[in-house]
């Protein structure tokens, strides 16, 4: 090809090689092989940016969930021994020492912990994503039952949970 190139327009190979290059769009470094330099620089700072934006979420949605056990633990709390645990009490009892270990990892970790831990629970932080959203949706501004059945003279008291109350 670069034969045919290079007798069609009267060039050397060397010129010819790099005309096919320019003509296709095809990038040499300065051995002639393999992408330039630049091009695995701009990937590399890709990959770190999608990385960098994956953990920024990760670490978002635990700490919102954490927000939202933190607030059912202390919302949903049964009142008396007697009574019957809430599922969402029961939740928070449980997923909140988990939530929290895993935003240790995130905060004080090596980076290579930290990346282990966006790639193995990713998939489970968006099922906790989604659970917050079904939260939110089914109960308007975040807020449970208790706060919204006030009568019309009182004052309505504010959530525990700022971040899902938008009123």
């Amino acid at each position: 090809m670069i034969d045919f190139t290079s007798r069609l327009f009267g060039l050397g190979s060397k010129e010819a090689a790099l005309k096919l290059a320019e003509d296709f769009s095809v990038s040499l470094d300065s051995k002639g092989h393999g992408p330039p330099r630049k091009t695995i620089i701009k990937r590399k700072i890709s990959e770190e940016v999608r990385y960098r934006q994956a953990e920024q979420k990760c670490f978002r949605v635990l700490c919102d969930y954490l927000r939202l056990l933190e607030r059912w633990k202390e919302e949903y709390a049964p009142k008396q021994p007697e009574d019957d645990w809430h599922p969402l009490f029961v939740e928070a009892l449980h997923r909140q020492p988990y939530i929290e270990y895993l935003l240790d990892i995130l905060l004080s970790d090596s980076i290579e912990e930290r990346a282990s831990v966006v790639a193995e629970y990713g998939k489970e932080v968006k099922k906790i994503e989604q659970r917050i959203s079904e939260f939110t949706a089914s109960h308007p501004a975040g807020c449970d039952e208790r706060s919204r059945g006030h009568s019309a003279g009182t004052e309505r008291p504010r959530c525990a949970g700022e971040p899902f109350c938008h009123r």
